[in-house]
């Protein structure tokens, strides 16, 4: 049953320490390291598929508010839900950093279909990236 979650290569693409190969990524990794690409994707970024990724990096320059706090939330639900297919999100939250304004801690708790397990992935978004 786990074969069909895939195998490929690892992301990023490194060597396997273990022999001479490509590292990979199977089951359960495999499906974390695909929404990772999806969220680490601005739409228009690929160009023989622009319509990839997730639009949360329309928000660099947002203020931190509640406002894109949703939105960041609403992005990353609607990247994942078309992207992904392996997965049910079964939440997403987006809260502020304690340590630093500009960056967003967005939680997605999600369920690999294929076996039922359930897993949480934290992943975080700097707004404001380039002000002084």
């Amino acid at each position: 049953m786990a074969e069909f979650l895939g195998k490929g290569w690892s992301f990023p693409v490194a060597k396997d320490e273990r022999a001479p190969r490509f590292a990979v990524a199977e089951y359960e990794a495999s499906v974390e390291q695909g929404i990772l690409i999806v969220l680490r994707t601005a739409l228009g970024e690929r160009v023989m598929r622009p319509d990839f990724g997730c639009a949360i990096h329309d928000l660099v320059f947002a203020p931190n508010s509640a406002a894109t706090l949703g939105m960041a939330e609403h992005y990353v639900r609607d990247a994942l839900l078309r992207w992904e297919p392996r997965i049910e999100v079964l939440d997403v939250t987006a809260v502020g950093s304690d340590d630093h304004d500009e960056v967003l801690l967005i939680g997605v708790h999600y369920r690999v279909h294929m076996t039922d397990s359930r897993f949480n992935l934290v992943y975080p978004f700097y707004l404001n990236w380039a002000a002084p």
